[in-house]
C-alpha cells in the first residue's frame, strides 16, 4: 500500500506556498492500490471525497499531522468519472471541486505560439477565461511569469490564500496555468507570485478584461468580449480620401452630473454621441480608457491595458458607447499607450521579480520625464503582448482606430536624456531598432487582420516614413499628427497682429512638408494644459479680437490640407485652462460670443463634409495651390483646395484686425463666386464684413487670367466656391 504521507520538506513547501510543482503531489494520482487523492485546504476540519453527480461518499481523507494536507485512497472507477470535496470548516460545510484533477489549460499549439511570440491573439489564452472542463464551470487562469518560483491565483473564492490555487508551470513558454472550478463572473482576483529572490508579490492580471475601481487593485472575472465586425461604411469613412473631423474627449471631464459625478458610459452614449454628431464631427477620440490607477495621468499611465476603466462602468457599458457612436455615424478612436507604464507595485514592473516587461537597464527602461517604465520591445513576449492588445480593441470592441501616444519617445534611445544617460543601438546609433520593429509589426498586423481600421502616430520629430507602409521601409501608420504645423500656427496666432508680418514664414513653411505624410492637424488637450491656457486665452488683443482670432484660427484649420482634430471645450471657446477634475464650463453657452464660436465650428464641419475639395486630396500636392503667399505686409494668405473632379474651394485668411476692401484676388476660373463660409459673419459674433456673390473679371492677377475684387474681413477666413 502506498504511503499517504508526503516527505516533510514537501509538506512544508506546500504549507508555505513555496512548492514549484503542486500538480506533482496534489490532486489524483493513480497507484497499484487505487487512486491516491491529496488536497491542501487550510482551515478545513475534515475532507471527504464524494461522487460529483450523485453526491455519494467515496472516501474520507486523512490529515497529515501538523498540516492542512489531506490524503486518501479513492475507488478509481467512480472517482475518475468525477469527484468533489465535501469540506467541514467547523462553522459550516461546502462542496468544492478539486482544481488539481483537471487537465492542461493551454494546448500544445498555444504553448508553441506563445513561446515564439507569434500568437496573434494571446488574450484568447492568457488571463482569466470563463469556460467548462469535464462538465464543471469555472475559470481558466494563465499568466506569463517565467522567472517565478511559484504563482497562485488568489481571490474572493479562496480567501486570498496563495496555498489554495497554486499553478502549474508550462516551462516551454514560461506560463503558469490552472483551471479554478466554480469561479464565476464578477469574482475578484490577482496573481500572487513568489519571486526567485523569495519575495511575495501581488500583481494584477496583465490580460484582465475588467478591474475594480481605484484604490482597489484587484481584477474582475469577466467574459471575453465577442468579436465585432466592422460596420458597413466604416472603412471608407476612415480612409485618407474621406473627411475626418475628430472631437477629442476626456470622458471624466467632458460633462459631470450633480456638479461632480462622472457620467457613465451609457450616459455618455446618450449625451456625448448626439452632441458630437450634431456638431458635425466624423469621429470621437477618447483619451485612454484602459484601466489606470491615477486620475491625474488622464489614462496615460495604464496598468490594465485590456480592461476599459471601471470609472465609467463595465466593459459591456463601454461597448454600448462604441455601438451608439457607430449607430450615429461616428467613428471611435482610442488613445493607446504602448510607450511606457507606471511603477505601481501591482502593475507590470518587475512582474515576476525580474525586469520582465521593461528593459533591465534604467538607461533604457526608465523614463525620466514621466517616472515610468519603458517596455522592452526586443522581447518577443512583450512585443506580442502589445501587438495583441492593439488588435484586441479593434476586434473585440469594434473601435475604428488607435492614436499611439508618445511615438517619438519610443523611436529614440536618447529621448529626453543627456549624453551618457542612454545606451546606443547595436550600430552605435540613437534609434530604438526594437521599437521600430514593434511599430511596424503592430501596423502590419492591424492592416492584415483588421482592414479598414486606422492607426495614428503622435510623433513630434521628422522621422521619415511614419505613414509609409512597412514593406516600403515606413512605420506603417495611416496618419501622423502634424506637430510642426500645430506649433508654428499657435505661435503665430499668439503674436500681436501688428508684428505678424515679421513671422509670415510660420504660416508658409508648413506647406513645404504638408504632403510628406498623411497628416492630422491637432489642436489637442496638450495645448490647453500645464499653464498654456485655453485656446481662447492664447489669442491676443481685447475680447472682441480674441473671439475673432479664435474663429479665424478655426477657419484656417478647416481650410488647410489635413484631417482635423479639436479638443473638447475649444468648440465653444472655453475660457479657463482645461482641468481634468471638473466639467467643462458649459454655462458659457449662455453668452452670445460663445454660442457664435460653437455655431461656427458646426458650420465649418458641415461645409468641410460638403465640399470634397477640402478633404479628398489632403495628402496629395494636386490638392493645394497657393494664390497669395507673399502678402506679408497685410498678413493675408490665399490658396486653392481641389478635389479629384477638378472642383475647388478658394480660402482667404486675414490675420490682422483691419478689413481689406477692394482686395483683388486671382481665381482659378472665371465665374460668379459666393462665400461658402465667412468666420466674420454676424451670426458668429463677427463684424459682418461680407461680399455675397462676386463676379470675376478678365483682369489677370496673381498669375491667373481672372480675378475678383473683394472685401477681406478683419481677423477672418472666408471660403469661396463657384456660385
Amino acid at each position: 500500500m502506498p504511503s499517504l504521507l508526503l516527505p516533510e520538506r514537501e509538506v512544508h513547501a506546500l504549507m508555505r506556498a513555496e512548492h514549484g510543482d503542486p500538480f506533482a503531489v496534489l490532486g489524483p494520482h493513480e497507484t497499484r492500490d487505487g487512486l491516491l487523492v491529496r488536497a491542501l485546504l487550510p482551515g478545513a476540519q475534515s475532507v471527504a471525497v464524494v461522487h460529483t453527480r450523485t453526491g455519494w461518499p467515496l472516501a474520507l481523507l486523512s490529515r497529515q499531522e501538523g498540516s492542512d494536507l489531506f490524503a486518501g485512497l479513492v475507488p478509481a472507477a467512480e472517482a475518475l468519472l468525477g469527484y468533489s470535496f465535501q469540506v467541514d470548516w467547523g462553522t459550516h460545510s461546502s462542496r468544492l471541486e478539486d482544481p488539481y484533477r483537471f487537465a492542461f489549460v493551454l494546448g500544445a499549439t498555444d504553448v508553441w505560439l506563445l513561446a515564439e511570440g507569434t500568437h496573434l491573439r494571446p488574450w484568447e489564452r492568457l488571463g482569466a477565461h470563463l469556460c467548462e472542463m469535464d462538465g464543471v464551470k469555472g475559470v481558466a487562469f494563465a499568466v506569463w511569469a517565467p522567472n517565478a518560483r511559484r504563482v497562485s491565483v488568489v481571490g474572493d473564492f479562496n480567501n486570498w490564500d496563495g496555498r489554495r490555487h497554486m499553478m502549474r508551470l508550462r516551462r516551454e513558454c514560461g506560463v503558469w496555468e490552472i483551471f479554478a472550478p466554480q469561479v464565476a463572473t464578477g469574482d475578484s482576483y490577482e496573481f500572487e507570485i513568489l519571486s526567485a529572490q523569495g519575495d511575495v508579490l501581488r500583481k494584477a492580471d496583465p490580460f484582465a478584461f475588467s478591474s475594480r475601481l481605484r484604490p482597489e487593485t484587484a481584477c474582475v472575472v469577466a467574459p471575453l468580449p465577442a468579436p465585432v465586425a466592422m460596420p458597413p461604411g466604416r472603412a471608407a469613412a476612415n480612409g485618407r480620401h474621406a473627411p475626418m473631423s475628430i472631437y477629442e474627449v476626456h470622458l471624466g471631464s467632458w460633462r459631470r452630473k450633480n456638479g461632480h459625478e462622472w457620467l457613465d458610459y451609457r450616459e455618455l452614449a446618450d449625451t456625448l454621441v448626439p452632441y458630437a454628431r450634431d456638431m458635425g464631427f466624423t469621429h470621437i477620440e477618447l483619451l485612454p480608457v484602459s484601466e489606470h490607477p491615477f486620475d491625474g495621468s488622464w489614462g496615460y499611465q495604464p496598468i490594465g491595458l485590456y480592461a476599459p476603466t471601471s470609472r465609467f462602468g463595465t466593459p459591456g457599458d463601454f461597448r454600448h458607447l462604441v455601438e451608439a457612436a457607430h449607430a450615429a455615424g461616428l467613428g471611435v478612436i482610442l488613445d493607446w499607450v504602448p510607450a511606457h507604464f507606471p511603477t505601481d507595485a501591482h502593475g507590470l514592473g518587475r512582474f515576476d521579480g525580474t525586469a520582465l516587461y521593461e528593459y533591465a537597464d534604467p538607461r533604457e527602461g526608465f523614463h525620466n520625464d514621466w517616472k515610468t517604465l519603458i517596455f522592452n520591445y526586443g522581447r518577443t513576449e512583450v512585443r506580442n503582448y502589445l501587438v495583441g492588445n492593439a488588435l484586441y480593441w479593434l476586434e473585440r470592441y469594434g473601435v475604428d482606430g488607435l492614436r499611439v501616444d508618445a511615438v517619438a519617445s519610443m523611436l529614440y534611445r536618447d529621448y529626453s536624456r543627456k549624453p551618457g544617460e542612454w545606451v546606443p543601438n547595436i550600430h552605435g546609433g540613437r534609434e530604438n531598432l526594437e521599437a521600430i520593429d514593434f511599430l511596424r509589426r503592430m501596423n502590419q498586423v492591424v492592416g492584415v487582420e483588421r482592414p479598414g481600421a486606422i492607426t495614428l502616430a503622435e510623433e513630434s520629430t521628422s522621422f521619415p516614413g511614419v505613414t509609409r507602409p512597412p514593406e516600403d521601409g515606413g512605420l506603417g501608420f495611416h496618419y501622423k499628427w502634424n506637430m510642426g504645423w500645430m506649433n508654428d500656427t499657435l505661435a503665430y496666432a499668439g503674436i500681436d497682429p501688428i508684428h505678424r508680418k515679421h513671422h509670415h514664414q510660420q504660416i508658409t513653411f508648413g506647406l513645404m512638408y504638408a504632403h510628406s505624410e498623411n497628416f492630422v492637424l491637432p489642436l489637442s488637450h496638450d495645448e490647453v494644459v500645464h499653464g498654456k491656457g485655453s485656446m481662447f486665452g492664447r489669442m491676443p488683443g481685447d475680447e472682441w479680437q480674441k473671439f475673432a482670432g479664435l474663429r479665424n484660427l478655426y477657419g484656417y484649420l478647416w481650410s488647410y490640407p489635413g484631417k482635423k482634430l479639436l479638443f473638447m471645450g475649444n468648440e465653444f471657446a472655453q475660457v479657463a485652462e482645461w482641468n481634468a477634475d471638473r466639467s467643462l464650463d458649459w454655462h458659457l453657452l449662455e453668452q452670445a460670443p460663445h454660442q457664435g464660436v460653437r455655431r461656427l465650428v458646426r458650420d465649418l464641419n458641415n461645409v468641410y463634409r460638403h465640399f470634397p475639395a477640402l478633404y479628398e486630396l489632403d495628402t496629395e500636392r494636386a490638392g493645394f495651390e497657393w494664390l497669395v503667399h507673399d502678402d506679408w505686409e497685410q498678413s493675408v494668405f490665399a490658396f486653392v483646395r481641389r478635389a479629384r473632379d477638378g472642383s475647388f474651394v478658394v480660402a482667404v485668411c486675414n490675420f490682422t484686425p483691419l478689413p481689406r476692401h477692394g482686395y483683388r484676388l486671382g481665381v482659378p476660373a472665371a465665374g460668379a463666386y459666393r462665400e461658402a463660409i465667412n468666420t466674420d459673419g454676424a451670426v458668429y459674433g463677427g463684424s459682418g464684413v461680407g461680399n455675397g456673390v462676386v463676379d470675376s473679371a478678365p483682369v489677370p492677377w496673381h498669375g491667373r487670367d481672372d480675378s475678383i475684387s473683394i472685401s477681406v474681413p478683419p481677423l477672418a477666413t472666408v471660403m469661396w466656391v463657384l456660385a
